[in-house]
């Protein structure tokens, strides 16, 4: 799920015995689930209270298990299990109590977090007789049930009073937060600033690994080194892009070293939740991603006589919705008109696919899908260093870069002049909308010098 808000899903996939076994996976409604749990490890005949505290904790066991993807980045084909020496007891098929039912109904998408957390916290729980533990004790709810302890009463005497209840979370399926593409050195977006947030966490407790940029969603020279430490720290291949199996493990370090499985979890704060990029985009949005996307899409549009090319005016209007809907139908996603990630991921790769495929003439002066930015090297950056050198000469202030290949701290500050005389996001990276800025102003620079001469 990544870093983002917990959200509920639909379905969990139980797999019916300890992890390594062969046993089989189920897949049941949320609901359903949360019901079979509670029915099997609490008494229906206990008071309310302690029959709420416990549901507490059941669902918010669940979802943090869901939430850190616990089982998922190790490689298994399933959420959680039915052992109780690793989860919950489930039972697959069993008969479910009504008073229970009738509770969870009301009560599933309600869970604990620690105070400043957004992760539903790890509610460990054990039932106090023949297995104790540092969490909630079932049978310790029932008799502090019976001397009118109310259901938050109950957790806190167990979990501390730095303890809050989410109510009514959002419901909706939760996607892998692997991105389904390779992430590497030039890449943008949501998925990067993730990346970087977790390696600079796990950097704290791996010192060999140098630290990634902070959050910037840029993957710059900074986080190549901080992946290729990461991989060559876990015994990865060191390439520094990041597939699947590193990604992974890069989850799986990050939930170890922030504790989350743990009752004295480190935690996910809320700036580290926020998304640094808004998404998805819909009709009615504005702003400098819109103006990306639109750019992004005329340019696919050149190899697809279905599609049309877009003013790059930043309004998601009816215009761009049809475009985003061809785009859709014509790569089999949802078509839905809304860029929500797999489409972002999608137009990336494609757009990225399509530029390999231009003549070497025609790629100079395109956006080469990658976003350079400090530490970067080559032809690229040399072609940006001598379009910002000619430009100075018509933009007061902008400083004049040597055209080396190197983008070092003059081709940066160049740049951040440059996007604040284009009123551009002012990031030192070139991204699309700079580098096509830069290109459509060094064009106008020489048309109108040729004029001249």
């Amino acid at each position: 799920m990544g870093l983002g808000l917990p959200m509920v899903p639909p379905t969990v996939t139980v797999h019916l015995g300890t992890p390594k076994t062969s046993a089989r996976n189920v897949t049941v409604p949320f609901k359903d689930y949360i019901k079979n749990v509670t029915s099997s490890e609490i008494y229906p005949t206990w008071p309310e209270s302690a029959l709420r505290a416990n549901i507490y904790c059941i669902v918010s066991f669940t979802l943090n298990r869901l939430y850190t993807e616990h089982y998922r980045v190790q490689g298994y084909p399933f959420d959680i299990t039915s052992s109780t020496s690793y989860d919950q007891a489930f039972i697959d098929g069993r008969d479910i109590f009504s008073n229970i039912s009738a509770l969870v109904d009301e009560m599933f998408n309600d869970y604990i977090v620690r105070r400043g957390h957004v992760e539903p916290m790890f509610a460990q729980y054990c039932n106090g007789t023949t297995a104790t533990c540092k969490g909630l004790s079932q049978w310790g709810s029932y008799y502090l049930a019976n001397q009118g302890f109310t259901p938050y009463r109950i957790l806190q005497y167990y979990y501390g009073n730095d303890i809050d209840i989410v109510f009514n979370a959002p419901q909706g399926v939760i996607r892998p937060s692997y991105p389904d593409r390779l992430l590497r050195r030039g890449d943008v977006g949501e998925e990067v600033r993730t990346l970087q947030i977790m390696l600079r966490r796990i950097a704290r407790s791996y010192p060999a690994i140098p630290l990634a940029t902070v959050n910037t969603g840029v993957f710059d020279g900074e986080t190549d080194a901080a992946v290729r430490g990461f991989q060559r720290t876990f015994g990865l291949t060191v390439d520094g892009i990041v597939g699947q199996i590193t990604w992974n493990r890069v989850v799986s370090i990050f939930n170890a070293v922030k504790r989350l499985a743990e009752l004295d979890s480190e935690g996910i704060t809320l700036a580290e939740a926020t998304p640094l990029y808004q998404s998805p985009l819909r009709q009615g949005d504005m702003g400098f991603e819109v103006r990306a996307l639109q750019q992004y899409l005329t340019f696919i549009s050149r190899f697809h006589p279905s599609m049309s090319p877009l003013e790059s005016d930043g309004v998601f209007g009816p215009l761009t919705t049809l475009e985003v809907r061809r785009f859709q139908e014509i790569y089999g996603l949802q078509v839905d008109g809304v860029m929500g990630r797999y489409t972002w991921n999608r137009i990336f790769s494609v757009y990225n696919e399509l530029f390999a495929k231009l003549p070497p003439d025609t790629a100079r002066e395109v956006f080469s899908g990658y976003a350079l930015s400090p530490g970067d090297t080559g032809e690229k950056v040399r072609l940006l260093q001598t379009m910002l050198a000619a430009l100075a000469s018509r933009i007061p202030g902008l400083p004049v870069p040597t055209p080396d290949g190197v983008y070092g701290p003059a081709t940066q500050s160049a740049v951040t002049a440059f996007q604040r005389y284009a009123q551009l996001p002012i990031s030192g990276d070139v991204g699309i909308l700079t580098w096509n800025a830069v290109v459509e102003l060094y064009n106008e620079f020489y048309t109108a010098r040729y004029a001249e001469g």
